[in-house]
């Protein structure tokens, strides 16, 4: 079994994820991660210098590949869902958790931190909320669509959620 994370950027994806193949005593992987190491560059690079349909490109074509694995946890990428390819994989091919996050729990994880995220980029610094909020109108009914598990993360610890993530999978 693939137990795939998805999620708003600042969720926990990551965080949660490695705690949770603690738990469960199996791999973890970051897509995000693993689409730099074999680009050999950032996220904000690839998205820099060949866009973002490339990068979509390349985070299909690694999802494709990571899914013919077993039994490992799998943090998605914030859009990584939002292409319909990627969606129905992730749908098909493994469970998947949304970690549902409100605007005030993702400002809060993600001030400082937009200028190392491409789709967070603003033009001035208090429109993180404005963009944050105006993405999460595009996305929530996506994460909601894709997720098998729906997991309120707001006010719980990493450990905790990682908790309720492995006591609903092994009901």
């Amino acid at each position: 079994m693939i137990i795939s994370l998805t999620g708003f950027m600042g969720c926990g994806k990551s965080s949660v994820g490695r705690e949770l193949s603690e738990l469960l005593c199996c791999p973890f992987m970051d897509l995000d991660k693993v689409i730099e190491e074999c680009a050999g560059r950032t996220i904000t690079e690839i998205f820099s210098q060949d866009g973002e349909p490339a990068f979509r490109q390349m985070e299909l074509e690694t999802l494709q590949t990571i899914v013919s694995s077993e039994g490992l946890v799998l943090a998605l990428g914030g859009g990584a869902v939002m292409t319909r390819e990627c969606e129905d994989i992730v749908r098909g091919e493994t469970v998947c958790v949304y970690l549902k996050a409100s605007v005030e729990t993702l400002l809060e994880h993600l001030e400082g931190e937009a200028e190392g995220r491409p789709m967070l980029r603003a033009e001035k610094s208090g429109e993180l909320r404005e963009r944050i909020e105006n993405l999460m109108t595009i996305r929530s009914a996506t994460y909601e669509r894709t997720a098998h598990i729906i997991i309120d993360t707001d006010g719980k610890s990493i450990d905790e959620i990682a908790m309720e993530i492995k006591e609903v999978i092994q009901l």
